[in-house]
């Protein structure tokens, strides 16, 4: 995990500037390198082979730059015969001895989160995101050629592109809580898609493709006896030879994987789990969990009890306000079953005005989900302890755990609706309804997870994962999110997932036996920050100030007004973006920001 930025096309000395921007990304050092047609900068966060890991990476004539993991490194180099060659135990270097063999088809092969740079010893030079879009990549193409950096930060610091707001996708932000496909707030910056493999040539793009996030061709886990990195001090258990691959066609009908019984099918789903989640380990440095009350992060903290040898370090954030949903009681009662190293932290009307403008500065491609506060505060309380952390995001999205899904699956005449926004105006929403649209033979539920994956879990849940954690400098995995899980899951029939009032339900009759204290039939509270709470005393008063954002005045004209009425949903992301817009647009500091928009707190 690091920071990167760069240009491909030819050198240019602001790259230098650039990296300054992102050393809360990787705080154990820079390396800046130029050649004639290229110049790179590399933050670095220590996780994997912490000596020899350097980056930009050299081999086989070929350079990488890249941020995250490829956690099949170790398959790639036994199964491709590159054990010999290598000079590291980096995860990035098997990447370079095989596109020596077979070109840009070893972009396929990779199994991981990653945001790269790659340079082959033909000279064609490429920019590639995994394919769930785990980790950011944001790209410009200038008079010097194309500049690239894990955020939108870099271009601003290095006077690259100045820092002008498309209002179209502030419009969507406060639609959606996010913006749409590859489009970001800024005039003239855009992401790498989840999945775009892109070639540049003279510092232009001339070729590129998207990779899928369902795939069938993964190699077999590293068997018994192969070489694994434990992390924390733990030690992993060896596990079998299991292949985690399945079908990738999403079908109406069960394909034939899931013919059998139901105690085959969650055979299936434990092996499939317990390989990702034993590969989402590897590391040199302590790792650990985010722990709440819900289904997803109790499978992965039953499966990391299962594979280490000591207790797993695991944080809970619990809210200190009366009537808030407070998920700490069942996430001790899953901890004390497990054996792990659990530890709380709280969070109060104090956290809320100290962290809102910090969690305004993290997200300079902003969402405006107020689930980034916990999180932001969980990082905070891991750093130090932690350097890896595993959490559930995905799990909702793969296994069918949202209401909405539910609801999509119902007739109107009871409460039925689609699994699609509200209260977006119809130009957004048919924007929205593009980027969502599945490929034929999905099923409605399909449909609406296709949805998901595609939108909000990229643009949003994985934006504030990464955003949050690497404020703090720490790495935030998502087991749930890997080629296997998502080739088993994925193509599920319905009956697998959504059963009358349950989601997830394959899930939980998989924890009902691997860890019943995680009560997994039970009613859950839900997921909710009790914003409204701490931001209506002093409604009034920022409602007033609103007037004097400039970019709020211009995408809603109508915000102070909104704000006063404080209709549900509607002030926690009229406030983050006039926090946002004061930081980003008008370059106030965090603290600055919150004063002009709230006044003494």
């Amino acid at each position: 995990m690091c920071g990167i930025a760069g240009q491909v096309g030819g050198r240019d000395p602001r790259v230098a500037q650039m990296i300054e921007a992102l050393t809360h990304r990787g705080p154990d050092g820079i390396r800046i390198e130029e050649t004639p047609g290229a110049a790179f900068a590399h933050a670095r966060l220590s996780i994997i082979d912490l000596e020899g890991g350097w980056q930009p990476m050299h081999a086989a004539g070929s350079t990488v730059i890249g941020n995250g993991e490829i956690y099949n490194y170790l398959e790639l180099a036994r199964d491709h015969q590159l054990t010999e060659v290598l000079a590291t135990g980096s995860d990035f270097e098997p990447l370079l001895h095989l596109y020596a063999k077979e070109g840009e088809a070893a972009f396929a092969r990779l199994r991981g989160m990653y945001a790269l740079c790659f340079i082959g010893h033909d000279g064609r030079a490429f920019l590639a995101r995994d394919p769930f879009g785990i980790k950011p990549l944001y790209i410009m193409e200038h008079a010097g050629g194309l500049a690239f950096a894990s955020e939108p930060r870099a271009f601003f610091k290095a006077g690259l592109m100045q820092a002008v707001l498309d209002e179209e996708a502030a419009k969507e932000l406060l639609a959606f809580n996010y913006t749409l496909g590859a489009r970001t707030p800024f005039q003239g910056l855009r992401r790498l898609a989840p999945g775009e493999v892109c070639e540049v040539r003279d510092g232009r793009i001339v070729s590129g493709w998207r990779q899928g996030w369902l795939t069938k061709n993964l190699p077999r886990p590293a068997g018994e006896g192969d070489h694994e990195r434990g992390g924390g001090g733990a030690a992993a258990a060896p596990t079998s030879p299991r292949n985690p691959s399945a079908p990738s066609t999403a079908s109406r009908s069960p394909s034939p994987v899931f013919t059998g019984e139901v105690k085959d099918i969650l055979a299936r789903l434990d092996a499939v789990l317990e390989d990702s989640v034993r590969v989402h380990q590897r590391s040199d440095v302590p790792y650990g969990l985010f722990l709440s009350g819900g289904i997803d992060s109790a499978t992965i903290a039953t499966l990391m009890a299962r594979l280490n040898a000591r207790p797993v370090t695991a944080y809970t954030c619990g809210f200190d306000t009366a009537g808030a949903a407070d998920e700490r009681a069942q996430a001790e009662r899953v901890a004390r079953a497990l054996n792990l190293d659990w530890r709380e932290t709280t969070f109060g009307e104090a956290d809320f005005w100290r962290i809102a403008p910090e969690v305004a500065w993290a997200l300079d491609d902003p969402t405006a989900d107020y689930a980034t506060l916990p999180t932001y505060k969980l990082a905070e309380a891991a750093k130090g302890t932690l350097t890896v952390v595993l959490t559930g995001e995905g799990g909702d999205e793969l296994f069918g755990g949202y209401g909405r899904y539910r609801r999509a699956l119902r007739p109107a005449w009871l409460g039925g609706r689609p699994a699609e926004p509200r209260g977006a105006d119809a130009a957004a929403l048919a924007r929205w309804r593009t980027e969502a649209q599945g490929p034929a033979g999905l099923s409605r539920l399909q449909q609406a997870q296709w949805a998901d994956i595609q939108t909000w879990l990229p643009n949003d849940l994985l934006l504030k994962l990464d955003r949050c954690l690497m404020a703090h400098g720490l790495e935030g995995r998502t087991p749930f999110l890997d080629p296997g899980v998502a080739a088993f899951a994925f193509p599920l029939p319905d009956r697998m997932k959504v059963r009358g009032r349950y989601g997830k339900w394959l899930l939980r009759k998989w924890l009902e036996r691997a860890c019943p204290a995680a009560e997994p039939w039970a009613r859950k509270q839900g997921f909710t920050v009790p914003v409204e709470a701490w931001i209506a005393p002093r409604a009034a008063d920022i409602a007033q100030r609103l007037g004097d954002i400039a970019a709020l005045r211009r995408v809603k004209p109508d915000a102070a007004a909104a704000f006063k009425a404080g209709e549900p949903g509607v002030r926690w992301p009229l406030l983050f973006f006039a926090l946002w817009s004061r930081i980003h647009l008008e370059g106030a500091g965090p603290a600055e920001a919150l004063a002009s928009v709230a006044g003494a707190v």
